[in-house]
């Protein structure tokens, strides 16, 4: 593999810019240098990391005083919720074995507890137990196939059941109605579960970032009297202290992000390292993914900055060029481009090759650098596709679209990368494009969820620009339909598309690849969390900055003294 070659000076480049560009109208980064350097937290101290070993203890003796199935599974989900269940990795995993036992010694279909019957189901299929949509049957009437009456009067149920109706798989139609039913029940009904159902509704636990989703779970514990206060105390001590780590690691990519220098001369581009660096901690917010969330950062905000270079300013003569210098990986091919660009092709030969050595230096892994040009070319030349249609006013049919833009969406570039930290044994180097084989329906899966909800956020702003068209587009055209009903269409596909993301999700054979198919799946929610209500990445004045704020900036008040 060639090393990594020398910088060429800007005034070595100097060209003159007639083209007249596009602008996408992005504004200025509101995260400014010295405020990141400037972020600091009390709780990276010793006194707290010796609390935190002292309530481990206390919690693991909860899984003994749990008694039964509803007991475990509850102490289980409540531990996920509050960002806490890496720490019992042994206990959890005993529990669930209990749990299993005890519906195959019994029919838990014929209980009466709606709510105990979903949150088993939820909770043993997302941790990837074998359960059939059957242990609802007994709740469904025979004549109609619907859920009976009786059951509907059980909102705590009717929720638990929506939850878990959301991670269904292709042809369950129990769950289909299960989805259907608990969805009009609960938006008819008013109770003290308001703030939960609300929650459900927008988006399903299944669809949401779970490290996102854990201050408002802690805040809503807090409202509840009966919480216990242990795990109160425990998860806010445990959020702070996570972000303290998370503050350390963004630190450290500022300096990196100013020193790479793009923003500077690509001023048309989105300069958005702090909401990339929201996007991997969606990705693995644990505190061993440090060196994860550090390089797919940088592969995001490179994602950003050469996406913007494809939709916004190059032409397409400088494109083609562009594209071969990346499936060429040559620096020779980007003479006869703007030093904007020449400097964009060459961050992201030097980001690329450092990464290649520091794998290669720490698993000896000699054969990874193809694997990364691979997926770097292949999302160039798909997002060349895109700027030959913009530029020949071409709309393509739904599938011709589809079978570009699930390249174009990144997927397979963060997927690729995802997948390297997630092998952890040196010598499964040889298994690496067998595995990127095995894993290729959920890596195109995942890849239309990020592609339909970026359309379904960002195509009115796209469509007003005249950018190329978006899958919204494209079937309003093919169909001859209105925005709303193709809009209703993508939605119905990201339906689809999560039953097979499901599938992987809850039954991977290899053990090996459950962190990659956790982190995967993670990627669709990060997806939903960006885009479910606009551009949060694009627009950081919004509900970004607010998440922000409260997930990396602001801690959690401890209701007691740390001793």
């Amino acid at each position: 593999m060639d090393g990594l070659p020398c910088q060429i000076k800007s005034e070595a480049l100097n060209m003159p810019q007639i083209q007249q560009r596009r602008s996408a109208n992005y504004k200025p980064n509101i995260w400014k240098y010295d405020y990141l350097q400037s972020l600091t937290s009390k709780y990276d101290g010793l006194e707290y990391r010796r609390r935190a070993e002292k309530l481990i203890e206390v919690v693991r003796s909860k899984f003994a005083e749990a008694v039964g199935l509803q007991a475990k599974l509850e102490l289980i989900d409540n531990l996920k919720k509050l960002g806490l269940a890496i720490h019992f990795d042994v206990e959890i995993k005993e529990a669930l074995e209990y749990s299993i036992a005890s519906i195959k010694e019994k029919n838990p279909s014929q209980e009466e507890d709606l709510y105990a019957i979903a949150l088993c189901f939820r909770v043993l299929r997302q941790h990837g137990y074998d359960v059939s949509q059957d242990i609802f049957s007994g709740f469904m009437d025979e004549k109609t196939g619907t859920f009976r009456k009786s059951a509907h009067a059980n909102i705590k149920g009717m929720l638990e059941l929506l939850e878990a109706s959301y991670l269904d798989l292709e042809g369950e139609i129990i769950l289909d109605e299960a989805r259907q039913v608990s969805t009009a029940i609960l938006k008819e009904n008013t109770c003290n579960l308001d703030k939960q159902v609300a929650h459900a509704l927008e988006l399903p636990s299944q669809r949401r970032v779970q490290w996102f989703d854990v201050k408002w779970h802690i805040n809503l514990y807090e409202e509840d009297g009966h919480t216990n206060t242990v795990l109160l105390e425990f998860a806010k001590l445990n959020f702070n202290m996570i972000q303290a780590t998370l503050q350390k690691d963004l630190r450290e990519l500022s300096r990196w992000w100013r020193n790479l220098g793009l923003t500077e001369k690509l001023d048309f581009a989105r300069d958005r390292l702090v909401e990339s660096f929201m996007c991997s901690v969606g990705f693995a917010f644990e505190p061993r993914n440090k060196r994860f969330r550090k390089w797919l950062t940088k592969v995001l905000n490179l994602i950003a900055v050469i996406d913007d270079v494809y939709d916004v300013y190059g032409t397409l003569e400088e494109l083609k060029h562009f594209t071969n210098a990346v499936d060429r990986w040559d620096v020779k091919e980007t003479q006869q481009l703007p030093e904007c660009m020449k400097i964009c092709f060459l961050a992201l030969y030097n980001t690329t090759n450092e990464f290649a050595n520091e794998i290669h230096k720490e698993k000896r892994w000699n054969q990874l650098f193809p694997h990364l040009k691979r997926v770097w070319t292949d999302f160039c030349g798909a997002l060349f596709v895109e700027a030959k249609w913009y530029n020949m006013g071409y709309t393509p049919s739904l599938q011709e679209y589809i079978n570009n833009a699930w390249i174009s969406s990144s997927g397979s570039v963060i997927l690729v990368h995802a997948l390297i930290f997630c092998i952890e044994h040196d010598e499964v180097e040889e298994e690496f494009e067998n595995l990127m084989k095995k894993n290729q329906d959920l890596v195109y899966n995942i890849s239309l969820i990020i592609r339909f909800c970026n359309d379904l956020g960002t195509s009115t702003a796209e469509i007003e620009r005249g950018d190329a068209p978006s899958s919204i587009l494209c079937y309003m055209r093919e169909a001859n339909v209105s925005e709303e009903i193709a809009r209703q269409h993508i939605r119905g596909m990201i339906n689809k598309t999560w039953k097979k993301i499901n599938v992987e999700q809850c039954f991977t054979e290899l053990p090996m690849l459950h962190s990659f198919v956790n982190i995967a799946s993670n990627v669709a929610r990060v997806a939903h969390w960006l885009y479910q209500d606009g551009d949060r990445f694009g627009v950081q004045d919004r509900e970004t900055r607010t998440n922000i704020l409260s997930l990396l900036v602001e801690p959690l008040t401890q209701s007691r003294s740390i001793s």
